[in-house]
């Protein structure tokens, strides 16, 4: 198991001696399912496991407290979002004295579970997400390979880019056919499909509802749902914007991202690394993988991650804030880096601890008081987790 694997299996085990339930939320095929094996494999005791997408396991979870009350030792429920009234039950289930059962719920749609675990099982649940492949554990030695096909494992593992490409292709078919309809969407998949190739045209903008309802002959509003669907599925996600009172007129919605490069790429029909290296969206690409490595390598929580703007036209593609410690990041498809104007003006307006720029060389170097060019292979190497 690599590195960082271990990493989170570990975080979940000591997750589970503290909390009666730990909610392991991530995209469909991230690996969710074969983590939670391996902790039920590496515990004393009884452990039972109920996939929730076999029609014949859902059935017997239909009555939850007759099911699970007599189960002692660790409870995995795989794929929890199809039976979200189950989270009520589990209320009652770690509520008992003696806690006889600890839970590890998997699930595949972020919003549905927060909301219902919030009012049901507050106090009583962690969340630990669980992201697709890492520099960290596929070595920057790999770099293009996880920039072009992603970090699902079955498309970063295939055995060339043409089978990743044909796993990319079967998996958007498969979620727009299956898994997004029985999350109680009622959305046509063809609308879906347009909508998730219109979004990856769009990947690393700010997002504009107006723009995308006149696309599809639909409000703003109706179109905002259906950007809920994809991040709630963790399909995509928002940077949201950081605005304090500075003077000056600031951007105040959010950038979207689709959550994986490889199946940005998919949209984009780029096959090879050479079709990417040619393709308008490539630096809106080297933006997204970039930013996601960095937060996984800061360790920063949804909360403390934001990107700046300014009417102006000054921006910060990504600013952490921990604390009292802001650092920012600028992502750049260039093996020379400059040191700019706008650069300065962050750093003076934000009060910037520290700004990186991640570039495409082969060399770590200073730009300037307070400005860091850090090369994407030395990455693990030069930033350090908060």
């Amino acid at each position: 198991m690599p590195v960082e694997r271990e990493q989170l299996r570990t975080r979940v085990e000591s997750a589970l001696r503290r909390q009666p339930v730990v909610a392991l939320l991530g995209m469909r095929q991230v690996g969710k399912t074969s983590m939670a094996r391996e902790i039920a494999s590496r515990r004393r005791g009884p452990t039972h496991f109920f996939d929730l997408e076999d029609d014949r396991q859902l059935a017997r979870l239909r009555e939850p407290l007759a099911a699970l009350e007599p189960l002692r030792g660790l409870v995995v429920l795989d794929e929890v979002q199809h039976l979200p009234q189950l989270f009520r039950s589990l209320r009652v289930l770690v509520d008992r004295p003696t806690r006889p059962a600890r839970f590890l719920v998997l699930g595949s749609a972020s919003g549905d579970l927060l909301h219902q675990t919030a009012e049901s099982l507050a106090g009583r649940i962690t969340y630990v997400p669980v992201e697709g492949f890492t520099f960290g554990e596929v070595g920057v030695e790999r770099l293009e390979r996880r920039w072009l096909r992603g970090g699902l494992p079955g498309s970063f593992l295939a055995r060339n880019d043409a089978a990743s490409f044909a796993w990319r292709r079967d998996y958007i078919t498969t979620l727009l056919a299956s898994d997004i309809p029985q999350l109680g969407v009622r959305v046509p998949a063809t609308t879906l499909r347009r909508f998730w190739s219109m979004l990856a045209h769009w990947h690393g903008q700010i997002w504009n509802g107006s723009e995308f309802g006149s696309s599809f002959g639909i409000s703003h509003t109706t179109v905002r749902d259906y950007l809920d669907v994809f991040c709630d599925t963790m399909l995509a996600f928002q940077l949201q914007p950081w605005h304090e009172n500075l003077g000056k007129r600031q951007v105040k919605s959010p950038k979207v991202y689709l959550g994986d490069s490889g199946i940005l790429h998919s949209f984009l029909q780029v096959n090879t690394h050479d079709d990417l290296l040619g393709h308008p969206k490539v630096g809106a690409s080297w933006e997204g993988t970039m930013l996601q490595q960095v937060v996984a390598q800061l360790g920063a929580l949804p909360e403390e991650r934001f990107f700046w703007a300014t009417q102006a036209g000054a921006e910060l593609d990504l600013l952490i804030v921990r604390g009292k410690r802001r650092l920012g990041f600028e992502f750049k498809l260039t093996s020379q880096p400059a040191r700019t104007k706008g650069m300065h003006v962050a750093i003076d307006d934000l009060g910037l601890d520290r700004l990186v720029v991640v570039h495409a060389g082969a060399d770590s170097f200073p730009l300037g008081a307070g400005i860091e060019a850090v090369a994407a292979r030395r990455l693990l190497q030069d930033i350090e987790p908060l």
